[in-house]
């Protein structure tokens, strides 16, 4: 999703782990100052889910409108600070029905009227390799609180060239969570059963952030 996302900006910490090529610069300036934090380039940031459908797919779809911010400190990677907000309503589905889309964004799934914002949180980044990092933190969906890791590969950057102000980061990302975790029961199959929609939901993120100030 965008902004499962949220979070998906979170894993963009990885960017002081890599080892710049010639084309991409690893001198990434820090994100502590007003006009050096990271914000997620909505032009360059797709964040989907996939679930399963009855057995037969993987459904897949996403959201439009993600926004978010990093405080970076690329020598205290620990201290790194992460949030990221995905508009609810801007959910994006494949070909739907009438009326398919405003039942998802209903009640019983998710609640969009109630629950306009979905929001990550970073709480701790461990680094797993060169490149990749384990971004922990708190998704809030439908209004419950719940863990959610993002496992993260950062791509490249460079850290400022002539034609763009600012430092820019790229990264990968996925995660998985349970729906169910977030009071999101609706067509969950039965044990056993493929009838239905399955509980489990896969986040599949590529974004990009610039340390340029907002215009």
């Amino acid at each position: 999703m965008r902004d499962f996302g949220w979070g998906a900006g979170a894993a963009l910490v990885v960017a002081m782990f890599a080892g710049g090529a010639e084309a991409q610069s690893s001198s990434v300036p820090p994100g502590k100052l007003p006009d050096t934090t990271y914000r997620i380039d909505p032009a360059h940031t797709s964040v989907v889910f996939r679930v399963d459908h009855m057995g037969f797919s993987a459904y897949t779809a996403g959201f439009d409108e993600v926004t978010g911010t990093l405080q970076l400190d690329p020598s205290d990677p620990a201290s790194a600070d992460l949030e990221v907000s995905i508009a609810t309503s801007s959910l994006d589905l494949p070909s739907p029905p009438e009326g398919f889309r405003e039942e998802i964004l209903g009640p019983d799934w998710l609640d969009a009227a109630s629950h306009p914002e979905i929001v990550f949180t970073s709480e701790s980044v461990t680094q797993t390799g060169e490149r990749t990092a384990e971004i922990a933190g708190t998704l809030t969906l439908r209004g419950v609180a719940a863990p959610v890791t993002l496992e993260a590969t950062f791509n490249g950057g460079w850290a400022d060239v002539e034609w763009e102000p600012g430092a820019r980061i790229g990264f990968s990302a996925t995660a998985q969570l349970d729906r169910s975790d977030f009071g999101i029961s609706t067509g969950i199959p039965a044990p056993g059963s493929t009838l239905g929609v399955g509980d489990t939901v896969s986040v599949v993120i590529e974004t990009e952030l610039t340390s340029a100030p907002p215009e």
